[in-house]
């Protein structure tokens, strides 16, 4: 795909690897619909990709709110004239272990707000945006792709049933897309980042941060721009779909 005035939609693109993928895209020559649900980081990324001369435009939108992705994929239609790529990025975390034990004794378990909550962004929202912006790609008639943002997490990682499992979910969502939008020449792919310098980590303790780094092959974490690099890939390679694309330092979970 020649990516030039292309139309591009990032959810959670106010910050870390959504603003990198956004930033990257606009760089190529895309234009860039930045849906976030904050409005003011939103609006910061918009002025990043306006300095590479493409339309930018924000929206703020909860992408768990099935009448807010309606209306702001809507909107991005009317205001830009196309959608060619979905890049479902919005994504958050509530860790807690699945049950607590101190010292023999129950101490605390997940709750269900923290199950739903991550649920109701992750998976759902992805869902959502992927049904909305798959219905509008088949209107137009050009194709397109939606790619998953998904996480070496998915193979389950200790404290995040909520979340290992909405990053699994995302995966094989990812499979069963390619196969269901070919026919209408949209492909489907998925990126699993490893532990990456994001806003997540930064407000982890630094022996923490150090403890994750190390178990990583190359002894870092990966960066924000490094994830965005291989979305661009993604969108260029016609020929890849119905792929988890692993960008994680070698790292095994």
């Amino acid at each position: 795909m020649q990516l030039a005035r292309k139309v591009v939609v990032v959810t959670g693109a106010g910050r870390g690897l959504g603003r990198a993928i956004a930033t990257a895209f606009a760089a190529r020559g895309a234009d860039i619909a930045a849906l976030d649900i904050n409005a003011d980081e939103a609006r910061a990324t918009c002025a990043l990709c306006d300095s590479a001369g493409v339309r930018a435009r924000a929206y703020a939108v909860d992408v768990a709110n099935e009448s807010a992705v309606t209306a702001s994929l809507d909107a991005v239609v009317a205001d830009l004239g196309r959608l060619d790529i979905l890049i479902n990025n919005a994504g958050i975390t509530r860790d807690a272990l699945l049950v607590k034990v101190k010292d023999g004794a129950v101490a605390g378990k997940m709750s269900l707000e923290q199950w739903n909550a991550v649920l109701g962004v992750n998976l759902t929202g992805v869902f959502l945006c992927a049904r909305e912006a798959a219905e509008r790609m088949i209107r137009l008639g050009n194709g397109g792709l939606i790619i998953n943002i998904s996480s070496i997490s998915r193979k389950g990682n200790v404290g995040q049933t909520n979340y290992s499992a909405t990053k699994a979910g995302v995966a094989a969502m990812t499979v069963v897309w390619a196969k269901e939008l070919a026919r209408h020449g949209i492909r489907s792919a998925a990126i699993a980042p490893g532990f990456c310098a994001t806003d997540i980590l930064a407000a982890m303790k630094p022996e923490l941060v150090a403890r994750v780094t190390s178990t990583v092959p190359l002894r870092r974490l990966g960066q924000p721009a490094e994830i965005a690099a291989t979305a661009v890939y993604i969108a260029e390679n016609d020929f890849l779909t119905g792929r988890v694309v692993e960008v994680d330092g070698g790292l095994r979970l």
